[in-house]
């Protein structure tokens, strides 16, 4: 995955780099197949898109000119460490008045700290700044 991607020769990955796609698992693209899936020899975790993939997508989005995809492309990349239940705890915590800025840069610092997150970290500081500076935070009791 040293190379960059190119728009045009590498896009859709699925049909023209498949070599490069593999799950979490680390089953490969063309091991995932319908047949297989109706055998029981797919998982629902070999479904699921791999960190690298998301890389190799943001790379294709950099190559266009397309950063804020890019960037969308790297944070989910950091996410799927994360267990789905947490998320949804993230989420619900990011939500206006559910927080204090010291809750979310704690949350902010697990992230960090516990899934080498550094990107999704820092959009959870930079949310509890601007719900500082709009009053949405929750209020300390």
């Amino acid at each position: 995955m040293s190379e960059k991607m190119k728009v045009q020769q590498d896009y859709p990955l699925s049909q023209k780099r498949p070599d490069l796609l593999k799950a979490p698992t680390g089953k490969m693209l063309e091991d995932i197949t319908l047949e297989k899936v109706m055998k029981g020899e797919v998982d629902p975790e070999d479904v699921r898109i791999s960190p690298e993939t998301l890389e190799l997508q943001a790379q294709i989005a950099d190559a266009d000119g397309r950063q804020a995809i890019s960037r969308n492309f790297r944070r989910a990349a950091e996410l799927i460490a994360i267990p789905d239940e947490r998320l949804l705890e993230i989420y619900n915590a990011l939500r206006p008045y559910r927080s204090t800025k010291q809750e979310l840069v704690d949350i902010a610092e697990e992230l960090e700290e516990k899934y080498d997150a550094k990107i999704n970290g820092a959009f959870i500081r930079e949310a509890s700044e601007v719900y500082e500076k709009r009053n949405k935070l929750k209020k300390d009791e």
